[in-house]
Order: structure tokens, then sequence, then C-alpha cells
């Protein structure tokens, strides 16, 4: 028999290979073995211009957002430092000068 990896995602050991992918049939997930780059830990976020998210970034509104229950509205433009990574619809939080905690979507931002 082959030797073939556990799934990445489920850690499944019935995986089997189609062409040059391996396919686990317990969580249909498919990887190429030769790139293992492409096994992600955690949480993904994607900003607006498709650009890969970690925490630690800085990054800036595209547009201007309105918050609920404060008197003023976060501008295009604002610099957003130090972002962390969270799982959930809100997935970047955030601290921002001026308003305090915040919750943003990663597809309202773009790394600077």
């Amino acid at each position: 028999m082959n030797n073939l990896p556990n799934c990445p995602k489920c850690n499944s050991e019935y995986v089997y290979e189609d062409g040059v992918l391996l396919i686990c049939p317990e969580c249909a997930y498919e990887w190429n073995p030769a790139e293992e780059s492409q096994v992600e830990e955690g949480v993904v976020a994607i900003d607006a211009n498709g650009n890969k998210l970690t925490d630690g970034d800085t990054v800036t509104l595209i547009k201007d957002l309105k918050v609920k229950g404060a008197p003023k509205d976060l501008k295009q433009g604002t610099r957003v430092k130090n972002i962390r990574i969270v799982e959930g619809d809100h997935n970047i939080d955030c601290k921002i000068d001026g308003f305090g905690a915040m919750k943003l979507k990663s597809e309202f931002v773009k790394k600077i």
C-alpha cells in the first residue's frame, strides 16, 4: 500500500490519490502535496484587493462605515494599526484612535 499523509484538515487516514491531488473522503478536502505552503492553519482573512491579512498588519478603510451608536462615521482612508484576525463575520479585531475597540469586515479594508 502507498504511504499517503493524513488529511491536513480532519486528520483522516482514508486519503486517496486522484491525478496529482490527494482527496479526503471524510471532509472532501483536496490538496496538492507538492504545494506544502497551501496547507493553512487558523483563520484566513482576505482584504478588498485579494491580499492575505495577518495579525499585526496595518490596513486602511476603503469606504465610509456607519458605526451603530456612534455620533460620527468612520471615514474612508482611516488607518488601523496592529489588527488581529478572528473567526466570524467581522473577522478583524482592532482598536481605532478616537473610537476604541472595533470589529471590521476584511472586505472593507486594504493592506498597506
